[in-house]
């Protein structure tokens, strides 16, 4: 078993308030969050932001080893997730990855079959109880 931390501290109220996150590994140390980073441009970052980065390098690692066991090697696996948040119905609806990849050597169609795997396996998607979609390109 893997166990990873991150820390949250949040003062005030929701909507005034401010908190940091931090992780275990301090890539985020005290890293400032609040409403107007969460639902408006404010400086800092938010759960949503932090989950989709968690979804587009899970999800491009992923593909990486299910590339690798189907004897193939990325040059490059370029991931982006784009998480939504439904404010008025408090939850994340839908997790979208655009994927532009370059993987030499393989067919199209094998390799739109291996990207679906990935999204399907990587663990981030097994975890959101949301929409998981993909539009995967091959230069």
């Amino acid at each position: 078993m893997i166990n990873r931390k991150a820390t949250a501290i949040w003062k005030g109220t929701g909507k005034e308030g401010a908190g940091v996150v931090s992780t275990q590994s301090t890539v985020l140390d005290n890293t400032q969050y609040s409403f107007k980073t969460r639902f408006e441009d404010g400086v800092g970052t938010n759960p949503e932001e932090l989950i989709a980065a968690a979804h587009a390098g899970c999800f491009a690692m992923k593909l990486s080893f299910e590339l690798n066991a189907a004897g193939f090697t990325a040059d490059e696996l370029n991931a982006t997730a784009t998480v939504t948040l439904d404010p008025a119905a408090g939850k994340i609806t839908k997790s979208h990855i655009d994927l532009k990849a370059v993987v030499p050597g393989i067919g199209q169609d094998q390799f739109a079959e291996i990207a679906e795997k990935a999204k399907k396996e990587c663990p981030i998607s097994a975890v959101l109880n949301a929409e998981i979609s993909l539009s995967a390109e091959l230069a």
